[in-house]
């Protein structure tokens, strides 16, 4: 789910699209300095990026694409048919006059990195999505068609191939060790208007629940960009490709606000890498649905702290399951690294090669064991027919009686309430029909109509089992709930005090 500060932010692409042009770590490390230009380091601090820029200037390329579209049909004006002398044709009644869907030619703008000297060019899919006709542009106003190569929407990279050798390509950084504070570039065409510089440093990493993209690990930068910078260069001091910009959060204008968003060099460069090897990107699957640990939960699970991500869903028949892995599991690591939060873990288990093994770290029950998982290849538009966290378009039930848990109230699953609520046949716990909006479960998020599955671990399938659990965990400062919302699947933690 998206976080609830980005509902409160307009993220725009940065393509200055659909213009209708025609109807058709701490080790040391030893510092050496040249002690040909001891004399330039006595003087003060770097005043230019003149020589970074000029090396830089011939890989940022101009990208125009262009596709065909159709109009909606739409009325004829009535003007004509106003004159009385031609209404009596009519009897007084004006046909309706529809204009036919018409063909337009959209071109849009953006901007694109030399990734190698034969050709490639890296570019936003957003840049080429859906085009018929690829051109690029350099700073020498050199211009080539290009071919779409591959693409990649979920992260928005696509790659493209010319017909020319020779080219100067950007050197990739390794866009891991950048670091907050550091100095950073911005290089593309903003709004058409031939290559531009602007610079800053890096605002933040690691970026995500933006709603931008599937796969979120932006690199936040001040650096100013703006429309028609999609697909162009964030370059480090040296002159290595850091990221690839991608978006900005736009004020009323949609200009730059000082906050843009770039793709890091090292997750589009595997990106391509797929590309270029195979044509597609494949991602690993593990088939669970794991959910962020708060401070609350992992008190709750009886975790020191709040590192790791807890098992809320195990998708049937999946390399999960065939693992032996669990609802109420937590995930601390993934092949000996730590795992610090959702969005991290999704990225790794993604970045996988389908079929490979990986070992995780995971807590149950106060032990910590090892559970390796093969995984398979990950099916993004067979998860979007399941329907994500599946918002419910059914009427909320009514009725039911009180419960254990102050301020809920709750009823046994039937078939017609099963009906009623979408779920399966097979699906088990008691439905809460009743919710005081000032309670502490409305308060932890609880809802109309969620199902609770499971109180402290234990599975409950009527409102006695419910009730029952609810009442030997009293004494706890907190009750966890497990809660079926649609097609998915959560643990809520209740404050009891």
């Amino acid at each position: 789910m998206q976080k609830s500060t980005a509902a409160l932010l307009s993220v725009v692409a940065l393509l200055v699209g659909a213009l209708v042009v025609s109807v058709t770590g701490t080790h040391r490390i030893p510092v050496f300095i040249d002690t040909a230009h001891a004399a330039a380091v006595e003087q003060g601090p770097l005043t230019s990026f003149a020589p970074v820029v000029k090396r830089a200037m011939p890989s940022v390329v101009n990208i125009s694409s262009s596709k065909v579209v159709k109009s909606a049909a739409a009325e004829m004006p009535n003007g004509f048919f106003d004159d009385p002398t031609f209404r009596q044709f009519f009897g007084g009644r004006i046909p309706q006059q529809r204009q036919q869907p018409r063909s337009q030619r959209a071109t849009s703008l953006g901007s694109g990195v030399v990734v190698s000297p034969d050709g490639y060019i890296m570019t936003n899919n957003h840049v080429v999505e859906g085009a018929t006709d690829v051109k690029v542009s350099f700073f020498n106003k050199e211009e080539y068609p290009a071919k779409i190569v591959g693409t990649d929407k979920y992260t928005d990279v696509a790659i493209l191939k010319i017909d020319k050798k020779g080219l100067t390509a950007l050197p990739f950084a390794d866009s891991g060790h950048a670091e907050v504070g550091d100095v950073v570039l911005a290089i593309g065409e903003p709004f058409g208007l031939g290559q531009t510089v602007t610079m800053g440093i890096i605002s933040a990493k690691g970026r995500a629940g933006l709603g931008i993209e599937r796969y979120e690990d932006f690199i936040q930068t001040d650096a100013a960009i703006n429309r028609g910078n999609s697909g162009g260069a964030l370059i480090d001091t040296k002159g290595e490709l850091v990221g690839i910009n991608t978006a900005i959060l736009g004020g009323e204008t949609g200009g730059n606000q000082g906050i843009g968003f770039a793709i890091p060099a090292n997750l589009a460069r595997n990106i391509m890498n797929q590309i270029l090897k195979s044509g597609k990107v494949t991602r690993g699957y593990m088939g669970i649905l794991p959910q962020e640990l708060t401070p609350e939960m992992a008190k709750a699970f009886g975790m020191p702290n709040a590192r790791g991500v807890a098992v809320a869903q195990v998708e049937p028949s999946s390399p999960a399951e065939r693992a032996g892995l669990k609802v109420g599991d937590v995930i601390t690591g993934v092949n000996g690294e730590p795992v610090e939060d959702v969005n991290a873990f999704r990225l790794e288990v993604a970045g996988f090669a389908p079929n490979t093994t990986v070992h995780l770290k995971v807590a149950r029950g106060g032990q910590t064991m090892d559970v390796p998982v093969t995984l398979g290849e990950f099916d993004l538009e067979a998860e979007n027919k399941r329907g994500g966290d599946g918002g419910r378009e059914s009427t909320a039930p009514s009725g039911g009686e009180k419960g254990a848990l102050r301020g809920v109230s709750v009823q046994a699953l039937t078939p017609g309430l099963r009906n009623e609520l979408q779920l399966p046949d097979s699906a088990t716990g008691v439905a809460i029909t009743d919710l005081d909006d000032d309670s502490p479960a409305a308060q932890a998020g609880l809802q109309q109509g969620d199902v609770i599955t499971q109180v402290n671990h234990r599975a409950v399938s009527n409102v006695a089992d419910f009730n029952r659990a609810v009442r030997e965990g009293a004494n706890r400062d907190s009750t966890l709930l497990l809660v079926r919302r649609g097609q998915g699947t959560q643990f809520v933690v209740v404050p009891n005090k």
